[in-house]
């Protein structure tokens, strides 16, 4: 066949004899979702999205066999392929690009760049047409195959991760990632024309997935009740099925996942899949390592009815129904393998390695440790380390903690930026363990014997387990600003001005390469910036450790009991007294300049720039 390759040839020729011709429609009805997995049109390619590699593997879902695996960059969260070819796009969210390969040959054919941190992706049936959601600045990009180019950029929500398009290629839904909230977006105006907000607790919306014929969409995502102090009920998973008709009446129905079958508690809901007739559903919960296989019901009222719950490897992150459902396609992030089920029986037949471990052995125990909701981190399965702590990031929630109101920061540069937490109270992770015994997760723990107090004497070096947790944990590193990819504007060059002026002060204490005057040694330097006051729970202020301004411009909201929404109301209206630096001389003019530069931090490699500096940087 003139311009095809002999091994693709071989490969869909055989795919002919074994299934006829029934193969080129089989997934015609399927709407495009985001996911980690994607399955050629055909049926015969798996593609897997391999975040700890910077690379996707390209399986012969014949053979079971990987063909290759193809480097694209730093973590990449998302692939689809085009229409019925089989040509691969995959979403890099670490550099900010989408890259589309040949899967038979390796080869890179196009490389899309975005803005920031492209997470989503979803095609058009006939493959013309890609669709990324970047959940910085919060958009979904539209890109034209053919003509190699960016189309529009539309208004998405805030921080979209999930999307879908519908069969009737009308609308795009997008599931915003910190409130679960779904937005629909006109194909043809490209505004958002319909919207089901989620609940102020609801949470870590990555994806959505539509159903092939009804007017259903679901979306995994979990519950942040920010005022129970305890595992049991405090992190709760659900999958929400959003009726998409609109009209009055209930239009979200959550599904708690713990009690969907009997008291069976799973956690970290990360993914869902749907097969193409409609009939058959899915969901990996990458924290007890569990799926649900259910039935799709047609009620408008129980939604889903329950199957089983299989044990899968460690850390499941995708689903997908092979295009005739007789297969179901499990990525065990953690394990670098799918494995495959068939949909009758629901047995394993297949586990296949499809990356190999980047990490050294400890680094990839503690990373394990970290996604864990079992023991010995957890007692009730509920909760871990990365329900708040996604990936290193912020679940962009304020806890009320025993100390009192506590925004949940970034691991992004802590090895740099010892002490740990806002009130300086804790020196090591290891002296997470206390976290680890403590109500909120319930775990054995990792020591064998007594932990010795934040503060006291280390607990580094009594358990290797601890030991790694800690290794992991302090592998988090800062990425640079969107903001300052061609340099500093002239805005926050004024603003960098400002920000180091003597008057203003605030360089005073956001010194050095990370901007902040913490050091790993007592005493520690801690400052009272007139929050303290503002929280009746307050124990351990007013006095806080100061936070790194790396990565500011996505880190809302701001303070340590989360009360400023914007950077502005960080300068304004929770700065009264200029006690938090001196900013009420400023005019209009001059915050939006001292902003700009504040988004735009890191403008260079802080690690180097910390490195030449002479910072301790905590290996453990």
């Amino acid at each position: 066949m003139p311009g095809m390759s002999l091994c693709r040839w071989m490969l869909l020729s055989r795919m002919l004899l074994i299934g006829g011709l029934c193969w080129i429609t089989l997934n015609s009805a399927a709407a495009s979702s985001n996911s980690m997995l994607a399955v050629s049109a055909d049926g015969t390619l798996l593609a897997t999205v391999n975040r700890d590699n910077g690379s996707v593997s390209i399986v012969d879902l014949t053979s079971r066999k990987v063909l290759r695996e193809i480097p694209v960059g730093h973590h990449p969260e998302s692939a689809t392929f085009l229409g019925d070819t089989f040509t691969l796009a995959v979403s890099v969210y670490g550099d900010d690009l989408v890259k589309l390969i040949d899967a038979y040959s390796g080869e890179l054919q196009e490389t899309i760049e975005v803005f920031d941190e492209p997470y989503g992706l979803a095609a058009t049936a006939d493959g013309k047409r890609l669709y990324i959601t970047c959940e910085y600045p919060g958009q979904v990009v539209e890109y034209d195959v053919a003509e190699k180019k960016i189309l529009r950029s539309m208004h998405a929500g805030k921080m979209p991760r999930g999307i879908a398009l519908s069969e009737q290629q009308q609308r795009i839904y997008v599931t915003e990632y910190l409130t679960a909230t779904v937005n629909a977006i006109s194909l043809e105006t490209g505004e958002i024309v319909d919207q089901w907000p989620g609940t102020a607790s609801e949470n870590l919306a990555r994806q959505i997935v539509l159903h092939p014929t009804r007017t259903k969409a679901y979306v995994p995502h979990i519950r942040s009740r920010t005022t129970v102090d305890k595992g049991e009920g405090a992190i709760v998973p659900f999958v929400t099925v959003v009726d998409m008709e609109g009209g009055k009446g209930r239009r979200r129905k959550p599904i708690a996942m713990d009690a969907f079958n009997s008291i069976f508690v799973v956690a970290n809901p990360w993914e869902a899949a749907i097969s193409a007739d409609g009939k058959k559903f899915a969901a990996v919960f990458a924290g007890t390592d569990d799926l649900y296989a259910c039935k799709v019901l047609d009620d408008d009222y129980k939604e889903l009815e329950f199957q089983r719950v299989l044990k899968v490897g460690m850390n499941p992150r995708a689903a997908q129904f092979s295009p005739d459902g007789r297969e179901l396609y499990v990525l065990s992030s953690l394990d670098f393998a799918v494995d495959i089920f068939d949909t009758v029986q629901w047995q394993r037949l297949a586990t296949i390695d499809v990356s190999q471990n980047p990490h050294s052995e400890e680094v990839l125990r503690g990373k394990i440790l970290f996604y864990t909701a079992l023991q010995p981190m957890v007692g009730a399965r509920w909760i871990s380390c990365s329900s708040c702590h996604p990936d290193g990031d912020s679940d962009g929630r304020t806890w009320q903690n025993a100390e009192g109101l506590r925004n949940t920061m970034s691991l992004a540069g802590m090895a740099w930026t010892h002490p740990i937490h806002w009130s300086a109270d804790r020196d090591e992770v290891q002296d997470f363990e206390i976290t680890v015994r403590g109500a909120l997760m319930g775990g054995r723990g990792l020591i064998r014997g007594r932990v010795h107090g934040p503060l006291d004497k280390p607990n580094k070096g009594l358990s290797a387990d601890l030991d790694a947790l800690a290794a992991y944990s302090n592998t988090h590193k800062f990425a640079l600003s969107p903001h300052a990819k061609g340099g500093l504007s002239e805005a926050a060059l004024r603003g960098k001005e400002l920000f180091f002026a003597k008057e203003t002060k605030c360089a005073e204490c956001h010194t050095g390469p990370c901007f902040t005057d913490s050091q790993p040694v007592q005493p520690f330097r801690k400052h009272n910036v007139g929050t303290g006051e503002d929280d009746p729970s307050e124990t351990l202020g007013p006095e806080y450790d100061t936070p790194s301004l790396l990565g500011g411009y996505r880190a809302a909201p701001y303070l340590h009991h989360g009360r400023a929404a914007t950077l502005d109301d960080v300068l304004t209206t929770c700065n009264p007294a200029d006690k938090h630096g001196k900013t009420s001389h400023l005019t209009a003019a001059q915050r939006i300049d001292l902003v700009e530069f504040l988004k735009a931090l890191p403008y260079e490699d802080a690690e180097v720039a910390a490195t030449q500096a002479g910072l301790v940087k905590i290996e453990k």
